[in-house]
């Protein structure tokens, strides 16, 4: 993900917090606000609780991965991604999905965009 898509400052990760709407499901938790950009800006925590630097890190790989496939389709906000307890044993697909619906939930995503389910 380019560092023009990315939530970086604390700055922003505060107003995000304070004046954003959250949504969550049982691995995810999203707040987003409105911005100024043309495109999409992501902010990714995922907390020591998850375990070791090496699963974290896991963890946020999948998160943007997942984020640069739906980037077409999200709208045009600021948001941060908040890795619940369980994130870490997710595989890539259970991420997908998961991500997909808290987006969904926060009216992040494109009108009638669904995800192909793998059966």
């Amino acid at each position: 993900m380019k560092k023009s898509y990315r939530v970086k400052r604390e700055k922003d990760f505060q107003a995000i917090f304070k004046l954003g709407q959250s949504m969550a499901n049982r691995k995810f938790v999203i707040y987003h606000l409105k911005g100024e950009h043309k495109h999409f800006r992501a902010g990714i925590s995922v907390g020591k609780k998850l375990g070791n630097a090496v699963t974290r890190n896991a963890v946020k790989r999948k998160i943007r991965h997942v984020l640069m496939e739906l980037g077409d389709h999200l709208k045009t906000e600021d948001f941060v991604v908040i890795a619940r307890r369980g994130a870490e044993e997710l595989d890539y697909q259970a991420v997908k999905q998961n991500l997909h619906h808290v987006l969904k939930l926060a009216k992040l995503l494109e009108e009638g965009f669904e995800i192909e389910k793998k059966s």
